[in-house]
């Protein structure tokens, strides 16, 4: 029955698997049978990651590790999405989708999204910082210490999690998506590391750093702009309240250095602005999606964001897809076309069987 299985979800090889009990025995442990219900937390630390505390363990395919690493300062969680046959069937291998969470959200914020915890891949869910932009900040002295989270995500989580998980560990199998600053964290992640992403998806993200109201939406999380701004800007799930700030003040040039156009002091924004067209044409070849609304007083600004990157990518014969849902009615009834988990639940689960499916054509 294996054949007819796609490629990507067929037995690993007999060489590995024996590899694997000659690890074992060289351990001296013997491989223990897989349990329907017990998560894999026991996680070998490498990378520069080290596992500490007591994991999470919220149901047989959902849990949350916490770990250390010198690239940032405290310690930080992971939370993961098993496919329900990954305990049962111990030799196949998954796809794995990254999935960035918005500022002044943690990592339990996917839980608002079911269509996330997928039965075709896995899901990853690394902490972003309440204000961390998935930047290697240009500060290391703030309040909060060492900031490299791009660092920390890219050249630590991926690798660790596919040291640890069965994944298959190619680009045409590994996803990146997000959420408002996580928004800007994937498309950013799939531009500045195309060997190890082949899909990202933007969902109201802050993806032009050309437009003065995205650098605003920065400053005011590096300065801790609460009230209004941080009910609507949060990732959090709508009316859980959850959102009382986004961490400790930080000079207003901490992430990305100066934000004004003069002299070419904002160069690092440049380098980095997702929306610039040297950076969009190193998503080519890539699985390429956009969502935004236009309600105010947000995403009326990530729609012209999504807009102009969408506009870009044609100019360059990259192909994407963008859904421009407008006021939410066209998405879903849950969604009022504003900057929210009622609208993005919705887009998650338009886009999550459309990765599954792009995930399986890959072989």
């Amino acid at each position: 029955m294996t054949s007819l299985l796609p490629r990507w979800r067929r037995h690993a090889t007999a060489a590995a698997v024996a590899a694997a009990m000659a690890l074992s025995a060289l351990l001296g442990t013997s491989p223990a049978p897989a349990r329907a219900d017990a998560a894999p937390v026991a996680f070998t630390n490498g990378f520069g990651l080290t596992q500490v505390g007591t994991p999470e363990v919220h149901s047989s395919t959902d849990f949350t590790i916490t770990v250390t690493t010198a690239q940032l300062a405290g310690t930080h969680k992971i939370r993961i999405f098993l496919p329900q046959g990954y305990a049962a069937n111990p030799t196949e291998r998954w796809p794995v989708a990254y999935f960035l969470h918005g500022g002044g959200g943690t990592v339990d914020d996917a839980a608002a999204a079911p269509a996330l915890h997928s039965d075709a891949m896995i899901t990853v869910v690394p902490d972003g910082g309440l204000k961390g932009w998935y930047a290697d900040w240009a500060m290391q002295n703030t309040a909060l210490g060492a900031a490299n989270w791009q660092t920390f995500h890219t050249t630590q989580v991926v690798p660790f999690i596919d040291a640890n998980l069965r994944t298959i560990a190619d680009r045409a199998h590994r996803a990146v998506l997000g959420l408002s600053m996580g928004g800007y964290g994937a498309l950013h992640y799939a531009e500045a590391r195309p060997d190890l992403f082949g899909h990202t998806a933007s969902l109201s993200g802050g993806i032009d750093f050309g437009m003065a109201e995205v650098r605003a939406a920065v400053l005011a999380t590096e300065l801790n702009v609460t009230g209004a701004w941080c009910a609507v800007s949060t990732s959090s799930p709508a009316g859980t309240g959850r959102c009382t700030g986004y961490g400790p003040y930080v000079d207003s040039d901490a992430i990305f250095g100066s934000p004004y156009p003069v002299f070419n002091a904002d160069h690092i924004w440049n380098a980095l602005n997702p929306a610039d067209p040297a950076n969009l044409a190193r998503l080519a070849g890539s699985d390429i999606t956009l969502y935004s609304g236009n309600q105010l007083p947000i995403d009326h600004f990530t729609e012209i964001a999504s807009g102009t990157v969408k506009t870009r990518l044609d100019q360059l014969g990259i192909p994407s897809r963008y859904v421009d849902y407008g006021n939410g009615s066209s998405l879903s009834p849950t969604c009022d076309g504003g900057h929210d988990y009622g609208c993005w639940s919705a887009a998650f689960a338009d886009y999550m069987p459309r990765l599954a499916a792009s995930f399986a054509a890959a072989g």
